[in-house]
């Protein structure tokens, strides 16, 4: 269960994927096409080759290999153990009927829309720049952790695109609060074309990265320290030796999907992808 605290946080531990209490929804309610990411095409309600009876992957360890990176990417934020344990009071979809199955497969892409938006409001607590819009900020998170408790059909009707937008516009000052601190010029990047930018060592201090297009862009050392991160492409980006110390709005998912190295130092909301050591 999420747990709110006083002037802080929703607890950060539920909102990362927990396997052990899901119905592996992401491994059928979402599709994908073959391509660098996937190995084969699947239609969305579909449950992948690989997912075995116990609702356990049956190549985990070895997705990488088999040509599966797209999921050692994904994180649900949590949204698949919500939907298949409050959502639905744990009757799984294999057993269940088809309309409940489906329904489930329809609820679980809008609850992992809030799940991440909680998690942006969460870290947007935890910044003492931000603290002028800390009442705000909570107001909202307690209402989208609300959102994430309606029932299937409620859901179903949620506008979460509004929703996001009233939350987009407080993390804007957010960001614009948190990023003042930074001493010097702070470059403003929002939504920049840095495909394949030669970027090493950088100072990128306090820079506004905003839905940033950094596809196998070269951030070796770069300084990225106090960095708005938040929606900007990572996909295949070069973080090695990299310094995003304090850097926020930065997701697990974000990362995974980078590359980078055991000097690449990071900020604590996130952890290290092991695929970064692994395959050196």
């Amino acid at each position: 269960m999420l747990n709110v605290m006083q002037d802080q946080t929703v607890d950060r531990a539920d909102l990362h994927g927990d396997c052990e209490r899901c119905f592996g929804l992401c491994c059928v309610a979402l599709p994908f096409a073959a391509s660098a990411d996937f190995a084969v095409d699947k239609a969305a309600g579909t449950p992948c080759r690989n997912l075995q009876d116990d609702h356990r992957c049956g190549i985990h360890a070895r997705l990488r290999h088999k040509g599966f990176t797209g999921c050692t990417v994904y994180d649900c934020f949590g949204a698949g153990q919500k939907v298949s344990q409050v959502t639905f009071a744990g009757k799984d979809w294999r057993t269940a009927s088809r309309e409940h199955a489906r329904r489930m497969f329809d609820v679980f892409p809008v609850v992992r829309q809030l799940h991440e938006l909680l998690w942006y409001l969460t870290e947007a607590l935890t910044l003492p720049a931000a603290r002028p819009l800390h009442a705000e900020l909570r107001g909202l998170l307690e209402t989208t952790e609300e959102f994430t408790r309606r029932t299937p059909e409620e859901l179903g009707a949620l506008d979460v695109a509004a929703h996001r937008q009233q939350v987009n516009v407080l993390l804007l000052k957010t960001s614009e609060l948190a990023r003042a601190g930074t001493r010097g010029r702070k470059k403003d990047r929002r939504g920049a074309d840095l495909m394949g930018a030669r970027l090493k060592g950088a100072d990128l201090r306090g820079a506004n990265l905003r839905g940033a297009y950094l596809i196998a862009a070269d951030l070796t050392g770069a300084d990225l320290r106090g960095a708005d991160l938040i929606g900007a492409d990572l996909r295949d980006t070069d973080l090695t030796d990299a310094d995003l110390t304090g850097a926020f709005f930065l997701t697990q998912p974000q990362l995974n999907a980078a590359r980078g190295s055991a000097g690449t130092r990071l900020p604590a909301s996130v952890s290290r992808p092991v695929h970064w050591t692994a395959e050196l």
